[in-house]
């Protein structure tokens, strides 16, 4: 669902990939090769939304900002499910964890991590590199390179499915039995971090 506001519309890449249960309003800028999930909501109506591309912000997504302010998601952000991002600046390759809250001034630096659950008060900042975790957060140590690496394959896999929605996601009837021809979809490839870990462990 996308509204303007006050005259003001969306401007979206086509190789974006917006849900039709996303709602965007407003003064929301939208590069290439994003993805938006269901149930998102970014509402541009009292400052800008950047999301620079290749990023993704998951289902139930709410980006918001305090009057005169303004969102900017950096090129390859990843927002997990369920997070609050209201009035931040989130930098480039970092992954907000589910249900974090990131509140108005806050800048995250780039490749960090934001733990699930956090809580990020005003005006927080954050050197690169650091996983920030806690009620409020703080952050608790620099993340290998290793970690940086294994985010950004799982980052690649919400920009492929950015490409794939376009074509493959059909609105449907479901079926009333299982299917003897059902393909499950393989992503074994991309592991777990303690797996990915323990499989990489020579490299850091």
């Amino acid at each position: 669902m996308i509204f303007e506001y006050k005259g003001i519309r969306p401007v979206i890449h086509p190789s974006a990939f917006i849900h039709p249960q996303a709602n965007v309003t407003g003064n929301v800028t939208i590069g290439a090769d994003v993805y938006i999930g269901p149930g998102a909501v970014l509402r541009g109506d009292w400052g800008a939304i950047i999301v620079k591309d290749g990023c993704n912000v998951q289902e139930n997504c709410v980006v918001h900002i305090f009057p005169g302010k303004s969102v900017i998601l950096e090129e390859n952000a990843h927002i997990g499910h369920g997070a609050i991002i209201h009035g931040a600046h989130i930098g480039k390759n970092a992954l907000i964890g589910m249900n974090a809250v990131i509140m108005d001034d806050v800048k995250i630096g780039d490749n960090c991590i934001v733990g699930a659950l956090s809580f990020v008060p005003s005006e927080f900042e954050s050197p690169k590199n650091q996983l920030i975790i806690g009620n409020p957060a703080s952050c608790k140590k620099t993340i290998p390179d290793l970690m940086i690496q294994w985010k950004r394959e799982g980052t690649n896999l919400y920009q492929q499915l950015a490409r794939e929605c376009h074509t493959v996601l059909k609105e449907c009837e479901p079926l009333t039995e299982p299917s003897d021809d059902k393909t499950d979809v393989d992503l074994s490839h991309y592991l777990t971090w303690p797996s990915y870990r323990n499989a990489n462990t020579d490299k850091g």
